[in-house]
């Protein structure tokens, strides 16, 4: 079974739970790389995509608390580039010492990934996704007529700025993270999505204010990197139907077609379990001859051992 190439999206819980600061999320991330290197150790070759939500809203949060013409704040993508470095740090240092822990010589790098989405995308005429802070009716219009930007009533908690959530069609370092995947190195890539840019008709690239789903984004380069097994971490260690009710099932070995039976039933929550259940879905249908797992850190060992999770396979 040894030199599979996985790609494992990291799930937010895996970084930061209840405290904010870099020490507590680099502590998680402690606990997070002790259950990776033991894919490393059974011969696997390993790429970590990770989420970035709790952290780049709070660096957002402190950018717009500082924010003057001496020192104004950046704009979103930059704000995910500064998230891939800082997470991707903590996750290399914690990889590094845990590699050390159990004899295993091996590199591992973070890629700061540029994803490009399509300025066409139908995203960017219907922004969705909420960031940053909760502004009164008026501030709000204010802020819009100020900066373009678009808001929106947030579930009566006052308004939200509000951005598009496009798409990612490639990845622009996909070269560099193959070249250092086939060298035997643990890459981190894809962080939070990736940093959302779009090509103008010369072919330049730029960033745009957007947020990649972040399940999207890592199941594009575990197609892209033809992956074997593409892993999906979340907090449980099964998908469930009928979750939290009397019959409740956990989902053992799924197809797609049963999959998109119980999407059309509404079993998966969107905004959590949903997104992860169609990028599996995706993977396993771009990439017939690979498989698809959510399950929960801790399961990584009996993933390992007895195929343990929901294992999604083409039909």
């Amino acid at each position: 079974m040894s030199h599979r190439k996985i790609v494992v999206a990291l799930g937010g819980n895996a970084i930061l739970s209840t405290d904010p600061s870099a020490q507590a999320q680099q502590a998680a991330l402690v606990e997070t790389a002790r259950h990776l290197v033991k894919l490393i150790q059974n011969g696997d070759e390993l790429i970590i995509t990770h989420g970035n939500g709790p952290q780049v809203g709070n660096l957002l949060l402190q950018h717009l608390m500082a924010n003057s013409e001496k020192n104004p704040a950046f704009p979103l993508d930059s704000l995910v580039a500064m998230t891939e470095g800082s997470i991707g740090f903590w996750l290399q240092c914690a990889l590094d010492n845990a590699l050390l822990d159990v004899g295993l010589d091996k590199n591992v790098a973070s890629v700061v990934t540029q994803v490009i989405v399509d300025k066409e995308d139908p995203a960017f005429i219907n922004p969705t996704k909420p960031i940053g802070p909760f502004y009164s009716e008026e501030d709000a219009k204010a802020e819009s007529e100020k900066t373009g930007a678009t808001f929106k009533e947030d579930a009566g908690r006052g308004w939200r700025k509000v951005v598009a959530s496009p798409k990612p069609i490639d990845i622009k370092e996909i070269n560099s993270i193959r070249t250092l995947l086939n060298n035997g190195q643990v890459v981190i890539a894809a962080g939070g999505g990736g940093i959302p840019v779009v090509k103008n008709e010369n072919g330049y690239l730029s960033g745009v204010e957007a947020v990649i789903d972040k399940d999207f984004a890592s199941q594009r380069l575990a197609e892209l990197v033809e992956a074997d097994l593409f892993i999906v971490l979340t907090g449980v260690d099964y998908v469930y139907v009928n979750y939290n009710k009397p019959d409740q099932e956990k989902l053992e070995h799924v197809t797609v077609s049963q999959l998109k039976e119980y999407i059309k039933q509404g079993q998966f929550a969107p905004g959590s379990m949903l997104p992860k259940v169609e990028a599996a879905i995706d993977f396993v249908t771009n990439r017939p001859e690979g498989k698809a797992v959510i399950t929960s850190l801790s399961n990584l060992g009996a993933l390992i051992e007895s195929e343990s999770g929901t294992i999604i396979v083409k039909d």
